[in-house]
């Protein structure tokens, strides 16, 4: 008699959570500054940049210390005789905050090239052509000898990476890898050598000014009026000959009015309370832009369990490369209406691309607000694991390379960040949960329910987005067993994905019967034990019948995981 093959092992799946709101805001005016204007905070900034740099240089040098023994005291003073005080602070946490981001980098580098080289070494363990358990081996000797040398590359960029980490010395560009890099590639990126100096001097410059509760409007080094929306700035030390205000400060001849939440950055400034300011240069266009951005309060926000206990309605969305799937439903897990498509087009630049996944957000929001749900249930999507096997792990040949890409174009973390804060400020709820199998069941259990009850195509991706849904809110994939399908040639029927548990037996069941009740074809039932209370299996028939109610999440009743 064949084995019975084994029936694969699903994965735990990750409890749903509620995404925490935004830290904190950021927002942008213009500076429509004149060209004396220009030539000042140019000055400011590359004066400030150099002793950051070499501030930085210095916080590197230390390596991986103790908060006691990073010598910011020293550093700090050393910086105050360059420049005042405050933008000495200013520069020092700032080294330290990049110092421990690039650490962080390191490490997660270090992560992914051991998840890379296991993938490859696991594959070059199997002969070619052949397969053990699940690991295939490679279809040819080219290949795999293609592979060896790509594990040795990333074996030495391995070690080179742990040497950093153990040295606690990381290699950090201020002004960014990329665009140093472009230097040495200035006709593929249609750039003049004038040209990419521009923008390397714009990105090197410092001019961040921490926040400080007390302080004249939040701030001191750079001091906004909330009234008039004047602008004035601390000239550094060897700079002071340049002021034009008390003090040794320069008054810009512009002013800001910050009209985006401008009402919450008023409430700060007026209350004296911190708020950051970031004087921005961009290059391409030759604009000068001011930043302010504060820390929020901590918000409590309610967990999936209460909002399932409330009652209230989510709003489930499936994030693909090119649209949203988005269906609406009820407290208990059915959908309402129709699925909707939200299409987003992420071709183009970057900030063509933001601006487009902003308006698909914006749409869905107001989705939710119609259909007045208390919130919204997403995919924790990261893709970290897939983009780093690559081809190991998604696909070979011409399908694998376009399903890579299509997977690399998904703006997973963009779209969480850009949706959790937007959806904070309408008042909605963001309820996170574990992607696995949700495509797979959707399209199973209600892909065909949802086109029965809808006008338009349903996709797998609508289906997804209804398993994403009752997953957030603690409810099964899988449709109830039992629950009556919609009629065939009525749009009206029952619910097709009841989630309310309600115990009751399998099959029809017969009231009781005693002695002396008539039965079928006019007879009487001649003894107790020939009566059924519930419909048994065969196996029930040859260890005793029950005689209690099956509950509803007894495995013989629901013949498939949850």
């Amino acid at each position: 008699m064949p084995r019975r093959k084994k029936k694969r092992e699903l994965r735990t799946l990750a409890a749903p959570f509620t995404v925490a709101a935004p830290s904190g805001a950021r927002i942008r005016d213009r500076l429509r500054v004149t060209s004396a204007d220009a030539k000042v905070v140019r000055l400011v900034g590359e004066h400030l940049g150099r002793h950051a740099r070499a501030d930085l240089a210095e916080r590197v040098r230390i390596g991986q210390a103790r908060a006691q023994d990073t010598e910011r005291a020293r550093r700090k003073k050393t910086l105050t005789a360059v420049s005042s005080s405050r933008w000495a602070g200013a520069i020092t946490r700032v080294s330290q905050d990049q110092y421990q981001l690039s650490l962080r980098a390191l490490y997660d580098e270090r992560a992914s090239l051991r998840r890379a080289i296991t993938t490859i070494s696991k594959r070059l363990d199997v002969p070619c052509g052949e397969r053990v358990g699940k690991v295939r081996g490679y279809s040819g000797q080219g290949e795999r000898a293609h592979k060896q040398r790509r594990m040795a590359a990333l074996t030495a960029r391995l070690a080179r990476v742990e040497e950093r980490i153990e040295q606690g010395r990381p290699a950090i560009v201020v002004g960014g890898r990329r665009l140093a890099k472009t230097r040495h590639n200035l006709a593929d990126a249609q750039l003049t050598e004038a040209g990419w100096r521009e923008r390397w001097d714009a990105s090197r410059l410092f001019l961040t000014a921490d926040g400080e509760s007390g302080a004249p409007h939040g701030n001191y080094t750079i001091t906004v009026e909330p009234g008039t929306g004047a602008v004035t700035i601390v000239l550094p030390e060897p700079l002071r000959h340049l002021a034009n205000a008390p003090r040794g400060r320069y008054r810009l001849s512009c002013t800001v009015a910050f009209s985006h939440r401008r009402e919450e950055w008023l409430d700060r400034a007026t209350a004296n309370r911190a708020v950051r300011y970031d004087i921005v240069h961009e290059s391409q266009r030759d604009r000068w832009y001011l930043d302010a951005s504060w820390s929020a309060d901590p918000a409590v926000l309610p967990t999936p369990d209460e909002l399932k206990q409330f009652g209230q309605r989510l709003l489930g969305v499936d994030l693909n490369a090119d649209h949203l799937a988005v269906a609406v439903l009820d407290p208990h897990g059915n959908p309402v209406g129709e699925p909707h498509t939200i299409p987003i087009d992420l071709t183009g630049p970057a900030s063509q691309r933001d601006g487009r996944l902003r308006a698909a957000i914006s749409e869905l929001l107001a989705l939710a607000r119609q259909h007045d749900c208390a919130g919204i249930a997403i995919e924790n999507l990261g893709f970290d694991d897939a983009r780093t096997t690559g081809r190991e792990t998604m696909g070979r040949g011409k399908r694998g390379k376009k399903f890579r890409r299509t997977v690399a174009g998904i703006p997973t973390a963009r779209f969480r960040e850009r949706l959790r804060g937007m959806a904070y400020h309408q008042g909605l709820i963001v309820v996170a949960v574990d992607p696995a199998y949700t495509s797979i069941w959707g399209e199973q259990h209600w892909k065909k329910p949802l086109q029965t009850q809808s006008k338009t195509s349903v996709t797998r991706h609508h289906g997804a987005s209804v398993a994403i849904r009752r997953r957030g809110l603690g409810y099964r994939v899988r449709r109830r067993p039992g629950v009556t399908p919609a009629h065939q040639r009525m749009s009206a029927g029952r619910a097709t994905g009841q989630t309310v548990t309600v115990p009751r037996p399998r099959g029809t069941v017969s009231p009781p019967r005693t002695t002396g009740t008539l039965n079928r074809g006019d007879k009487t039932c001649w003894s107790r034990g020939d009566q059924l209370t519930l419909f048994p299996d065969l196996e029930d028939r040859s260890r005793g019948h029950r005689t209690t109610c099956p509950d509803s999440s007894d495995s013989a009743n629901t013949g498939q995981h949850r």
